[in-house]
């Protein structure tokens, strides 16, 4: 478990050097994160009255002058302040300003994906100079139990560490750059077992099926700059290398509803596979609540080595149309046509759809419970136009948090899949439907601000059907145990 110490040291440094950063001492002995404090202005000094010049008729002073003298602090551009100056925990997040329009900050998620701006905002957020930088991460160590003949164990390292730094360029304009980087590669290029998973390879040879592949190094490293044309739209361009398209709905890891389980859906190549796309460029449109985006992007799936950046390539495209009726509900529709995304079989194309919707409703003052519901497909088709299947997803997901300790999440999907039985070649390989349920548990521990230790535990059951069940020996059974250290 070298690897894991490495994480876990690196995770307490970047957390300690947020912290100092956050709690720096100004000179007058007052602290705020991250963010230095002019001098108090000569006019601090005591000021003569009217009862102290006699004769003489003083006008009343500013409004400014008179929150200043009545020891409160104005509201800065884009943030709501509370609590006096002790550090960020009066700051409202939702407040802050968005990297791709005028809203909540909270409504953004993985990409140029939005949630619900209820969203609890789950990151160190600390102030340099003009530059909002913020940093957020999971790293998870695993036992994995799959049951039957298709199963098997590992233990392993998952997780992902991201940071983000964005400025205001201009009186209408907002750049923002984002890092985001996973520990997977280091669990080798079997992946680890899954039941009913299949996907892309991760060896250059033989396609992974019940396993999940591992993610690349670099998850997203991409920048954004949106322009502001009026006080409701906004204009933005976004662009990846690593990035992910305008299809679908946030990533898995990035849900609040399933974020806190280790395990890869099953649905993850027809809903978010496109997370992780090497070269793509999105351009915007928000409207108010309203936002149309499209990408053209790599539709080849990353290749086997999980440390390197691949040549970027814009042979496909996506569209999407996200809306925020409420604070606590998001909305997506996307289409995708995607051009050789397996390696192992790159005459065949696909076109894919995708719609959700994710409702999240705080809990007290740090608990919520989201839930987000997912239909996806996949149709592939060669070079002639002959189509195949069309191969659909369902997935229900969903989280309660009552408090700081305790999560409780649970995910139900139904697909249709034709890779998980390998068929003779020139033969037509059947769709067949599969189901899994699954339920888990973590408690965290508070080590330190903004740090936190978990320990938690998952089961999941496999429905296999008819078809399939001389192949997996019936329905089966599959567990995680798995510790996390948590950066927020």
């Amino acid at each position: 478990m070298n690897t894991a110490k490495m994480l876990t040291a690196s995770a307490a440094v970047l957390v300690a050097s947020a912290a100092q950063a956050q709690m720096a001492p100004t000179k007058d002995g007052d602290a705020m994160s991250g963010m230095a404090m002019p001098a108090p202005l000569p006019a601090a000094a005591p000021k003569a009255t009217p009862q102290s010049m006699p004769g003489m008729d003083m006008p009343a002073p500013p409004p400014a002058a008179q929150g200043a003298e009545a020891g409160s602090m104005q509201e800065m551009p884009g943030m709501k302040m509370g609590g006096g100056m002790a550090g960020m925990a009066g700051m409202d997040m939702a407040h802050m300003p968005a990297a791709l329009g005028s809203y909540p900050m909270n409504r953004e998620s993985s990409g140029t994906s939005w949630q619900p701006d209820a969203s609890p905002h789950q990151a160190i957020h600390i102030m340099a100079g003009a530059w909002s930088i913020m940093f957020h991460g999971m790293l998870n160590g695993v036992y994995d139990t799959q049951s039957g003949p298709r199963g098997g164990d590992k233990a392993f390292v998952s997780g992902m560490v991201m940071g983000m730094a964005s400025r205001d360029v201009g009186d209408r304009g907002r750049i923002q750059f984002r890092a985001m980087l996973s520990p997977d590669p280091f669990m080798g290029p079997g992946g680890y077992p899954l039941l009913l998973a299949t996907g892309e390879t991760a060896n250059g040879r033989t396609p992974l099926v019940d396993r999940q592949h591992p993610h690349d190094l670099f998850s997203e490293l991409s920048v954004s700059y949106s322009y502001k044309l009026t006080d409701k739209a906004t204009a933005f361009i976004y662009a990846g290398l690593p990035g992910e398209p305008a299809f679908g709905p946030p990533a898995f890891m990035h849900r609040l509803s399933i974020m806190d389980s280790p395990e890869a859906p099953i649905s993850h190549h027809w809903v978010d596979s496109m997370h992780i796309t090497e070269g793509v460029v999105t351009g915007g449109l928000v409207y108010g609540d309203f936002k149309l985006e499209t990408s053209g992007y790599k539709g080849r799936e990353p290749d086997q080595y999980r440390y390197d950046i691949e040549a970027p390539k814009l042979d496909s495209v996506a569209i999407r149309a996200s809306f925020n009726p409420t604070s606590r509900l998001a909305l997506q529709v996307s289409w995708a046509r995607q051009v050789s995304p397996e390696q192992l079989n790159p005459e065949i194309n696909e076109r894919r759809w995708s719609a959700s919707g994710i409702y999240t409703v705080p809990i007290g003052a740090e608990g919520f419970w989201s839930i987000t519901a997912i239909w996806a497909q996949r149709r592939a088709f060669g070079g002639i136009e002959q189509h195949g299947p069309a191969l659909d997803a369902w997935v229900l997901e969903s989280a309660v948090h009552p408090d700081p300790r305790w999560t409780v999440f649970g995910r139900f999907e139904r697909i249709d899949n034709d890779e998980l039985l390998t068929v003779p070649a020139g033969t037509a390989a059947s769709a067949l439907t599969v189901s899994k349920a699954e339920l888990g548990v973590i408690r965290d521990f508070q080590i330190v601000n903004h740090l936190k230790f978990g320990v938690g535990a998952q089961a999941a059951r496999n429905f296999v059907g008819r078809d399939l069940a001389a192949a997996y020996g019936g329905d089966r059974w599959g567990g995680m145990g798995f510790v996390r250290l948590k950066i927020d």
